[in-house]
């Protein structure tokens, strides 16, 4: 890894620190920005997660779950915990955190924003971080393709219902609308954007195109992961949000 990479944990705690500044110093200008929202969906945030996901979406081959029978231990292991136990225990923990052992400490209406906030982050498996983690351990790149495009096929069609049966369940109101929404944009247009991207670049065969755009691409994805860092929490400090104000 490059030293950029290495030090990517400092470079987020920085943005951190300069976005709840910038909330401080100019909350008016962070206010106008959150309100560019469509079904509480905020769009500039939308534009960078596509920065940063679209070059992941393009290492992604999809062909590769023709064999996910060869060694089904490792991806059956890897859905029941992304799926069947990660986003209920993110939610139990949520709960005891927020509602039992810090009640006394956080207002009920933040509470409610960060249970919300970690029932999300639990039904969301990250797809960048897979190839990030697979590559330092010399993991196997193809299983690790296996896995991902497993993962992001059952996320289009599992994250809405299972985020909105958390909800529901922790008393969090977000519309269904944005529950939509939101992997529409976040997942199913960046993978068919990855998909027409890599067939276009691999025709017969040649991924060295492929890897060379991906390789293109980097620098841009670290660029949209480190806005959203501080600019979340800027619009967390510069806008009053209700509960069913969530921003995706």
């Amino acid at each position: 890894m490059g030293i950029f990479e290495r030090y990517l944990s400092l470079w987020v705690g920085l943005c951190i620190v300069a976005g709840v500044s910038a909330g401080i110093l100019v909350p008016g200008t962070f206010a106008a920005i959150a309100r560019l929202e469509y079904a509480h969906v905020n769009l500039v945030i939308a534009v960078f997660i596509w920065i940063m996901i679209y070059p992941m979406m393009v290492q992604i081959d999809f062909t590769a779950i023709r064999d996910v029978g060869r060694r089904p231990r490792g991806l059956m292991l890897t859905l029941i915990v992304n799926w069947l136990i990660k986003p209920f225990t993110m939610a139990a923990l949520g709960w005891l955190f927020f509602r039992v052992f810090f009640a006394n400490w956080v207002d009920p209406q933040s509470a409610t924003e960060y249970i919300a906030g970690m029932i999300l982050l639990g039904v969301a498996p990250c797809t960048a971080m897979v190839f990030v983690w697979s590559q330092l351990t010399r993991g196997d790149a193809n299983y690790t393709l296996v896995q991902v495009a497993a993962n992001d096929v059952i996320m289009i069609f599992a994250f809405a219902p299972i985020a909105a049966l958390l909800l529901g369940v922790s008393d969090i109101d977000v519309p269904w609308e944005t529950l939509v929404l939101s992997v529409v944009l976040y997942v199913l247009l960046p993978l068919i954007a990855g998909v027409i991207t890599r067939r276009h670049l691999s025709k017969n065969g040649n991924e060295q195109k492929v890897n060379a755009f991906v390789h293109l691409l980097k620098p841009w994805s670290v660029i949209g992961l480190l806005p959203p860092s501080y600019c979340c929490l800027v619009f967390r400090r510069s806008v009053s949000w209700r509960s069913h104000k969530l921003s995706f």
